[in-house]
């Protein structure tokens, strides 16, 4: 597992005298925070929950399946995972009353169900905004109040996606879900910051988890897509996880209502 955001001292070559300084050591600590992590279960999600850990905060995961929440658990012994449906507002409430001390948040749970326009179902529009948009709602009502109440600050960052902000084929439903996200993340920030919570959102490209391996397997489809990113390349992880880091941290205190592209410049090409 990689180290947890502490950078030096590295030595730095000046091109032209060759004279070597140090740069600047920054950490990252949660020391002291409780964070909860949506679809932790999984890629970004667990990644997050196990990084989480490793900068020293107390990390309570939820995902739907309960085999996957043991093994994250025996990978660290210290989070806390709460099994639960999201997409059910009640039950999520009731799976999450007793916790009340949560500083930061990441809505990460999300769905894809791909269908071209003319073949999408009731059912996936339902499925799709109660899993991307509705949870995430009500995640941030139970924490946000709860952030009041005790009147402390705090950081949400939410998965978001960079279909939000560009068409994709056959992503219709998943490509509004996303762009709700975006406008939720910043009407949050406008109504949560006089109380000192930032919130953010992150919108990447396709990631290389083990299901975005499989899903962009195919040349003739992934070929294409990945040409039309400046840097000619899927993110990974670590990519992901590290921005999300960032944002929920101290490094960020100035940056709220903001939609970070980790896309390798995609979106930056007409």
């Amino acid at each position: 597992m990689r180290p947890c955001y502490s950078y030096g001292p590295k030595l730095r070559f000046n091109h032209f005298t060759h004279i070597t300084d140090r740069e600047p050591i920054m950490e990252i600590s949660f020391k002291g925070k409780t964070a909860l992590v949506t679809g932790a279960t999984k890629g970004i999600g667990r990644e997050i929950a196990k990084q989480l850990v490793k900068c020293g905060a107390d990390v309570i995961a939820t995902g739907r399946s309960q085999s996957d929440l043991d093994s994250l658990k025996e990978e660290c012994p210290s989070i806390q995972t709460i099994s639960v449906d999201l997409k059910d507002w009640n039950a999520t409430r009731d799976a999450l009353k007793t916790i009340d001390n949560i500083d930061l948040l990441v809505n990460n749970a999300g769905v894809a169900l791909l269908e071209p326009i003319l073949d999408i179902s009731e059912a996936n529009i339902d499925q799709s905004f109660a899993v991307n948009l509705k949870s995430m709602i009500n995640l941030t009502q139970i924490v946000g109040k709860s952030l009041i109440q005790r009147k402390v600050p705090g950081s949400i960052v939410n998965v978001s996606s960079q279909a939000s902000m560009r068409a994709v084929q056959d992503h219709a439903v998943y490509c509004a879900t996303k762009a709700a996200v975006d406008a939720f993340t910043k009407v949050s920030a406008l109504e949560f910051g006089p109380h000192g919570i930032r919130v953010n959102c992150v919108n990447p490209t396709v990631v290389m988890t083990d299901m975005g391996r499989i899903g962009w397997s195919d040349p003739a489809k992934a070929d294409p897509f990945r040409e039309r990113i400046p840097l000619k390349r899927f993110a990974e992880v670590s990519e992901v996880v590290d921005a999300v880091l960032f944002l929920l941290s101290d490094k960020a205190t100035m940056i709220s209502g903001s939609c970070l592209p980790i896309d390798g410049g995609c979106l930056a090409v007409v």
